[in-house]
């Protein structure tokens, strides 16, 4: 694992790895912040935690160089949690196990953290490299962006004296982006009366996994299949052919990751049993026939197991299936002027049911706010039918292009100059901290860019590691060369 540190540009591999040894799931953030704070010190440069639990780093400008613009440099420093169902992983205290597997990095059974730890790593090796040349340079690195933009939204308004904003949260290479949807989170929930189950029922637990997932902005367009939009079909089969109940439900576990795998147990006359078990069968032929070119390695697993003394009462099952079922998942529109990039979207993530309590949770995405409105009141829609009562939290808005940004063509000459090729500009349907920065910081001049990772939110994420060596010379290189005010 270590050989990671020795990686081209060592700077930025050594920090990465650094970063791996440090617990860091989002809403667990103690040890990073204490980390950075250490070693914003190690590197002699101001350092401070504010008050949305950021860590702010500050570096003067080299001699000289005193009347460039200011830049901040901003990255999330907190990851997704993520593991393979047979890892043993405690994110709250155990290291990420890195890996070099030929032109990628990796992480053994988890989510890697590259997102953001590459962009966290970079700016650690501008703060503490004596050798760089640059105007006064900040560092922003937010708190709990993955589960809501936090800290970004708790940023205080006039802490930071920057001009200009690199967000260091991209994850493809030679792309700039210039524009990114906002977000809210959608939540139904119901509280019901669990009845008793038939003393002679048997119960089954009915697994669905095996699916990709992903990241629910960066690839809601692929078709990946949704572990809970998927089991919803089987169960509602299963009720109508085999008399099942629905005891629980857990699906997903995270609002931005596309869900992997869902777990129902059902309960149903013993005698039923091996028909459920065909209708598996059947429904797993399907799913493997539906998601050939997009899945690999579905699994529909039936297990015995012990009956439940409660389940849902028919009236409420019903209703639920009924909802989660209309429940839109997915693309619901691409950008009319960007017809390649989603526009609107909701992700149906997580599922909870058991114990008299029903919770759904769903991110929707739109870079349009009366869009984003549109998706939230259909949602709210289907779940009032079901009777749920929805609320709606951690709402941002978009980032709204500037295709004419000073800090663009800089970006894209120095590209050029580095590449012998043309920079892309780009619009995310992933949700950026640049629009809520933006909000509280309307002056600054923004883009997004990063080195080439793939699956973030997954426990296939990867850095390619051709990619950061050149991310690392344009940033030295565009530091160098930002404009006086």
């Amino acid at each position: 694992m270590s050989e990671i540190k020795n990686l081209n540009p060592q700077c930025v591999w050594k920090n990465f790895y650094a970063l791996t040894q440090v617990p860091r799931p989002s809403g667990h953030l103690e040890k990073i912040q204490q980390f950075l704070l250490d070693f914003g010190q190690q590197a002699g440069v101001e350092v401070f935690i504010d008050e949305g639990r950021n860590v702010v780093m500050r570096k003067p400008a080299s001699p000289g160089m005193e009347n460039r613009k200011g830049v901040i440099l901003q990255a999330h420093m907190d990851m997704v949690p993520q593991k393979t169902p047979e890892s043993t992983h405690n994110f709250e205290t155990d290291p990420i196990q890195p890996w070099i597997d030929g032109e990628w990095v990796k992480a053994k059974g988890t989510t890697l953290g590259a997102d953001n730890g590459l962009g966290v790593a970079a700016i650690m090796a501008v703060m503490e490299d004596k050798t760089l040349k640059h105007g006064p340079v900040e560092a922003v690195i937010t708190a709990d962006e993955e589960t809501g933009m936090y800290g970004a939204n708790d940023l205080p308004e006039n802490m930071l004296k920057g001009d200009i904003l690199l967000n260091l949260d991209s994850e493809h290479w030679g792309k700039f982006v210039i524009g990114s949807a906002g977000g809210i989170d959608v939540t139904a929930t119901l509280e019901y009366q669990e009845a008793d189950t038939d003393s002679d029922d048997a119960a089954v637990r009915v697994t669905l996994k095996g699916l990709r997932g992903g990241h629910s902005g960066l690839e809601i367009h692929e078709g990946r299949g949704n572990a809970n939009k998927m089991m919803v079909q089987f169960v509602r089969q299963a009720i109508e052919e085999c008399e099942a109940r629905l005891a629980t439900w857990h699906g997903g576990n995270m609002r931005n990751a596309i869900p992997f795998k869902a777990e129902v147990v059902l309960t149903l006359p013993k005698e039923n049993i091996a028909s459920l078990k065909e209708l598996a069968d059947d429904y797993l032929q399907m799913f493997a026939d539906e998601y050939k070119n997009i899945e690999s390695g579905i699994e529909l697993i039936v297990e015995d197991v012990e009956t439940p003394k409660k389940e849902v009462p028919v009236a409420i099952q019903d209703n639920l299936i009924d909802a989660i079922y209309a429940c839109h998942d997915g693309v619901v529109r691409m950008i009319p002027s960007y017809p390649n990039v989603v526009e609107t979207s909701s992700n149906l993530a997580i599922i909870d049911i058991e114990d008299g309590k029903a919770a759904i949770k769903i991110l929707a995405r739109s870079s349009r706010e009366d869009m984003k409105d549109y998706i939230v009141k259909m949602l709210e829609s289907c779940f009032n039918m079901a009777g749920m009562k929805v609320e709606t939290a951690g709402s941002y808005g978009g980032w709204d292009p500037n295709p004419d940004s000073e800090i663009l063509h800089l970006l894209l000459k120095i590209y050029k100059e580095l590449n012998g090729e043309d920079g892309i500009i780009q619009v995310d349907h992933a949700g950026l901290e640049c629009s809520v920065i933006l909000g509280k910081y309307p002056h600054l001049d923004v883009v997004s860019l990063g080195p080439t990772m793939k699956s973030p939110h997954t426990t296939t994420e990867r850095a390619l590691i051709a990619t950061v060596a050149p991310f690392w010379e344009l940033l030295k290189k565009t530091l160098e060369e930002i404009p006086a005010k």
